[in-house]
């Protein structure tokens, strides 16, 4: 199925199931620990050992040599699988850094050997028994300040350059320049980074945790040099993600090598350092920004530069792509520059760009609103636009902008506090408020229905569930096109066997993958048409009949004789992209105590209200949003990934060290979402909202510490060391 033009009604506007607050259907299985993850299918396969892995203790030069035979001679020790024993792996686009082989060390902790073992604690006990010589290279610089002042032509993006800025910043009436940090971040998902590898006749058949089921089976057969066909990859349950397991990683190669070698499936988990060492990061990003507006609050002049780190071949944090299409402004020079820092890669971590460019532009709007002396609801409602900034005729699909601000602020009881002007007791009392853009793409995404004699319909995509509730919307995406119950749907997901879907990321797999089901649901009821000798578009699906007039037949029934079986695939148009800009759009209030004397910061509530389309279960969005609003608290005021300067390696790589929000940080919590369909978006004119809600939010947590205190923290996160020393007197 082509989306070519923008949807007009159709069989998902009945809303019977679809936009009804569903519980998980997946949810008993998770909360009594019956679903099982990737490293827990002892079922998967019989004979299975256990890998573990060694990372390198060097950030860059060479392997000269490695003992394995202590190691080898451990008790259960079957095998040893180490990097000087094969050629480089081969890597795919997708895959900037090396996984395994070679003597070339190009980060901490890549993987240079895996001991295979009869129990866990056997093959831990031996990797440790392995003696590596190194050739270490100290020349390295791994601090981003030092490195911004080196950054080359060729690492230069300029994403905008419109008008003259210079020349309007200089006339500008009311002036902002000012530089903000945001730090390196890592997923520290629950789960590991996890699989299961078996090899029988030359295929490999893989259980993982994967976000993106088709690019890991495409990536490992660019690996071991094998057709796509050969290779089976599976990941039905996934303990979360958040872009950390878009790609393929060192645990499914190791646990590859191992079972090749041994001769039997092999399980490897990477411990927690070596998932925050060894996979991916957000970057940190210096960022410098200026704007220039009139006395009246009109945005005249805006500047955007970004530098983050990456390894060579790296995308880094673009963190001034929401500066493209947020605010209003005639003159824009918006430039993303990347510094080659040799660390472990940094890539996709949720709302990649926006959760960093927000940190630093929503800051900066709070300050510009208080130079005006404007409140700074009205200061973004007087920037709003509903055209692209950079290119005017291209508007937005849908922009809601403004009334997310005002509905937020009468809910909130927003009143504008001066700083410093609340207290209780020895508590400072502010109020803070950002506001959020996502953008809202869609991939390609297939799906296979079967209706069975009995009634039920079987669901087939390999479209994966990372805690995002894709079971439950998917089925009752199923439900109201087919008319049948949720519990007369079963669910198969995760699975390389079935049809390639778009996979969890980007914010674009809720929207995605359910357009992809529409599209095979569609061919279902035009199969059933035909035998009916019927229009599809005047047939009625409800309550397990099929509704033709006064004619009245059993969604069964057509399948008395044999399953009947439907698949398709939703493909999008490029008139969403050459004639509209498809977003997402909050607005986050906060409410912080900061101690008088102690300095200690307590969230008390946070509101969000966002503008996403239609929303296909009010209760999985939900929880998407107050889970991104949660890791926005965590940006904001703990989470940091410490870099030492010297060894190239991030050093609080554990729980221990690197602090993430509790459950007694997050007090009280308030999602909106407004009313309200994007026909342009997709077939059931709904957006996804994942990541939309932890953009912007560290701004709001900062703003209002700000108006607590009087005190401004452009270094992120808010730790007590960056302020107690400028607190008001008492």
């Amino acid at each position: 199925m082509k989306f070519d033009r923008p949807a007009t009604t159709n069989p998902s506007d009945r809303m019977a199931v679809l936009g009804q607050p569903h519980t998980r259907i997946d949810g008993k299985l998770k909360t009594t620990g019956t679903a099982a993850y990737a490293y827990e299918r002892h079922d998967a396969v019989e004979g299975q050992l256990y890998g573990y892995p060694l990372g390198a203790g060097i950030a860059r030069g060479h392997v000269l040599a490695m003992d394995t035979r202590e190691a080898e001679a451990a008790p259960g020790v079957v095998t040893v699988v180490t990097t000087l024993q094969m050629e480089k792996l081969p890597q795919d686009d997708r895959n900037i850094v090396r996984l395994f082989g070679g003597p070339e060390i190009v980060h901490y902790h890549q993987a240079i050997a895996v001991v295979v073992a009869e129990t866990f604690e056997q093959a831990r006990a031996a990797a440790n028994m392995i003696r590596v010589t190194y050739d270490e290279d100290t020349s390295e610089i791994y601090n981003l300040a030092e490195k911004r002042e080196m950054v080359e032509d060729q690492d230069i993006q300029t994403h905008t350059n419109v008008g003259d800025f210079h020349t309007a910043f200089g006339q500008a009436e009311v002036k902002l320049d000012a530089t903000y940090v945001t730090p390196p971040q890592t997923h520290v998902m629950m789960e590991p980074h996890a699989s299961i590898a078996h090899w029988t006749d030359g295929r490999l058949r893989v259980w993982t945790s994967s976000q993106m089921i088709d690019w890991h089976r495409q990536a490992l057969a660019t690996t071991f040099s094998l057709d796509p066909e050969a290779v089976h990859v599976e990941s039905p349950f996934i303990g979360g993600g958040f872009g950390g397991k878009l790609f393929l990683r060192a645990d499914a190669v190791l646990a590859a090598l191992g079972a090749k070698k041994a001769g039997r499936p092999v399980k490897v988990a990477l411990p927690r350092p070596m998932v925050i060492n060894n996979t991916t990061h957000r970057a940190e990003t210096i960022q410098h920004i200026r704007i220039g507006a009139t006395k009246e609050g009109k945005i005249t002049a805006i500047f955007h530069d970004c530098v983050s780190n990456t390894p060579p071949g790296g995308a880094g944090e673009d963190a001034t792509n929401q500066t493209r299409y947020f605010y209003a402004g005639e003159h824009r020079l918006i430039v993303n520059r990347l510094a080659q820092v040799r660390l472990p890669e940094s890539n996709s971590m949720r709302a990649p760009g926006e959760a960093a460019g927000l940190m630093a532009l929503e800051v900066a709007m709070d300050e510009m609103a208080e130079k005006l002396g404007m409140d700074p609801v009205e200061f973004r409602i007087a920037n709003d636009t509903q055209v692209v900034p950079e290119n005017p005729s291209q508007k937005f699909s849908q922009r809601r902008f403004v009334e997310c601000l005002r509905h937020g602020a009468e809910t909130f009881g927003w009143t504008n506090p001066k700083p410093m002007s609340q207290r209780d007791g020895d508590w400072l009392i502010g109020h803070g408020m950002s506001g959020a853009y996502r953008g809202a793409p869609a991939q390609p995404s297939g799906a296979r229905v079967r209706l069975q004699p009995n009634g039920r319909l079987i669901v087939e995509t390999d479209m994966t569930d990372i805690g995002t509730g894709s079971y439950t919307i998917l089925a009752q995406t199923a439900a109201e096109m087919t008319g049948l119950p949720m519990d007369r749907i079963e669910m198969r997901l995760g699975n390389s066997s079935f049809p390639v879907s778009s996979g969890s990321g980007g914010q674009f797999g809720a929207a995605s993958s359910t357009a992809g089901l529409y599209a095979a649901c569609v061919a279902l009821r035009a199969m059933i048409a035909e035998r009916m000798q019927a229009d599809p578009d005047t047939l009625d699906f409800r309550d397990g009949q099929v509704i033709d007039g006064a004619r009245s037949l059993p969604l069964s029934g057509f399948a008395s004789e044999g399953e009947m079986v439907a698949e398709d695939k939703i493909e999008f148009g490029d008139f969403r992209s050459k004639e509209y800009k498809l977003a997402t759009f909050a607005a986050h209030f906060v409410e912080t105590r900061v101690n008088a004397y102690t300095g200690e910061i307590r969230l008390q509530r946070m509101l969000s209200v966002c503008d996403a389309g239609r929303i296909l279960n009010p209760v999985t969005a939900r929880s998407q949003v107050i889970g991104g609003m949660t890791m926005g608290v965590g940006s904001a005021l703990m989470e940091k990934l410490d870099v030492d300067d010297k060894r190239g390696f991030f050093v609080n790589h554990d729980l221990a060290g690197y602090e993430v929000p509790v459950h007694l940080d997050i007090p009280q919590q308030e999602v909106i979402f407004l009313t309200g369909d994007d026909p342009v978006s997709t077939p059931l004119k709904a957006k996804g909202v994942g990541e939309l809600g932890i953009s912007g939010v560290a701004a709001a947590v900062a703003n209002a510490i700000h108006n607590a205190t009087g005190v401004r923290v452009r270094d992120f996160p808010i730790t007590l060391d960056k302020f107690i020393d400028r607190l008001p007197p008492v």
